[in-house]
């Protein structure tokens, strides 16, 4: 039987794996995808300044008037939703209504055979 020679295998032969950081800090190929990147990076970073409590005025302002549109974007969505649910009750009923018309028109011209 062939021998076999053990080869000592340093670190440099090991494959190298890419670890969740690397992976991050890897450019994005569009550049759509390195602003998604950039925005994600700022926010982590705002958020880790509030609470530590280091964040500047303007980072705290930024994201009370954030939380505040979307609150009334909420309610505006919400409001909006309502009336289109009125709408469409409306729109079965007067569906229904023309369906009893027609029903009965249909009734009067055989009427008329």
């Amino acid at each position: 039987m062939a021998e076999r020679k053990k080869v000592a295998k340093t670190e440099t032969d090991k494959p190298k794996r890419t670890t969740r950081t690397q992976r991050e800090s890897m450019p994005s190929v569009t550049p759509e995808g390195r602003e998604q990147k950039m925005v994600s990076l700022a926010v982590d970073l705002a958020e880790k300044q509030l609470r530590e409590g280091t964040a500047s005025a303007a980072v705290i302002t930024h994201y009370l008037k954030l939380a505040s549109k979307r609150e009334a974007l909420e309610r505006e969505i919400l409001e909006r939703q309502a009336t289109l649910i009125e709408a469409k009750a409306k729109s079965i009923t007067k569906d229904k209504e023309v369906e009893e018309l027609a029903k009965e028109a249909i009734k009067a011209m055989q009427s008329y055979k």
